[in-house]
């Protein structure tokens, strides 16, 4: 797998392919994720096994909507991300290797013992969230064998920003996926998370055409990605690119990291966001960080009705049978949608 995943070069140099930043990487000096470091022209995975965070998440916590509601996912990460992005939510994690000197820290498990915590906690799939999966690659990669081979559904929740070739890799294990798509310029991805726009729309292409189930998240933030322009766009590309079917999560930001300057996202403007999103023909469009509002449930885009109530991450009601609405008989895009 290593030598799929990074090129050697001259001089010691090598190559990575596992990231569209495709680092060149001089013998002795680490990627920009801060996890993968060039020793005598062997690129290493400085983190494998080394999960800094391992909890039971409800899956709506991800956020996934449509993919098994109600269920339980065993969530891990280990420290690094490939972005740079001042408002990460988990910078004491993700960015610990760049902010820190270096430092990487975490407690070793192997991809049998995620697997077997998985099984003991009853969670029908595994969450690879928190900080960026693309970074941990080969332990996600190893733990979603064999958890696929248990049959343990398995979850990104990325940035997106893998190459076509680790994508493809992990494809025919890889269940599920919510990508953050950032915003919608060249300029916010750049300027504000350190990467590029275009990979990540080739991701979700590629995801859907692969037959991962997907769903998009944005978090909103006043001033920087929140314009109505903007906005529009980004939905009718979900639309067109991706399905009218795709959930797209609207969130609320709040000051945090390096953008501490920021107010929070004013809740008019998460709605507002939301009625672009159906008014560009998206049939499930979702508000984040607003417990109570009626943006959580998942309605029948045909009659209306509530579908799948929700209160933050609970499920409230579910009356879906056989993912079909009650009421009109529509049928409902998701993966294990039912009440089980």
């Amino acid at each position: 797998m290593e030598a799929y995943l990074y090129k050697p070069l001259d001089e010691k140099k090598v190559k990575c392919n596992l990231c569209s930043h495709r680092c060149i990487i001089k013998d002795g000096k680490r990627g920009i994720c801060g996890v993968r470091e060039n020793r005598d022209g062997i690129l290493e995975s400085l983190v494998y096994g080394k999960l800094i965070a391992r909890h039971i998440d409800p899956i709506e916590k991800k956020p996934l909507f449509h993919f098994m509601p109600g269920s339980r996912s065993y969530s891990i990460a280990t420290v690094g991300c490939n972005f740079k992005c001042r408002f990460c939510q988990n910078a004491d994690i993700a960015q610990m290797p760049s902010d820190r000197d270096g430092m990487i820290m975490g407690d070793f498990r192997s991809p049998k013992d995620v697997v077997d915590a998985a099984e003991k906690g009853k969670c029908k799939s595994i969450a690879y969230t928190y900080t960026e999966p693309t970074v941990y690659f080969e332990f996600a990669f190893d733990t979603a064998k064999l958890a696929y081979e248990k049959g343990i559904k398995n979850v990104f929740v990325t940035n997106g920003y893998m190459t076509s070739q680790a994508l493809h890799m992990i494809s025919p294990f890889l269940d599920a996926a919510n990508v953050d798509l950032k915003g919608f310029t060249k300029s916010f991805y750049k300027e504000t998370c350190g990467s590029k726009l275009e990979p990540v729309k080739e991701t979700l292409k590629l995801m859907k055409k692969l037959g991962i189930f997907v769903e998009v998240t944005t978090l909103l933030i006043p001033g920087l990605n929140d314009g109505a322009k903007e906005l529009k766009e980004l939905a009718l590309f979900i639309a067109d690119s991706l399905g009218a079917d795709t959930p797209w999560h609207i969130s609320r930001f709040h000051p945090t990291y390096r953008l501490k300057d920021r107010p929070s996202t004013p809740v008019e403007s998460i709605v507002n966001a939301r009625e672009t999103g159906i008014k560009s023909g998206l049939r499930y469009v979702y508000t984040g960080n607003l417990p109570g509002d009626k943006g959580e449930n998942t309605f029948c885009y045909n009659c209306g009705k509530i579908l799948i109530g929700r209160l933050g991450f609970s499920i409230i009601k579910n009356v879906l049978k056989n993912s079909c609405c009650p009421y009109c008989g529509t049928q409902i895009n998701g993966i294990g949608l039912d009440k089980s």
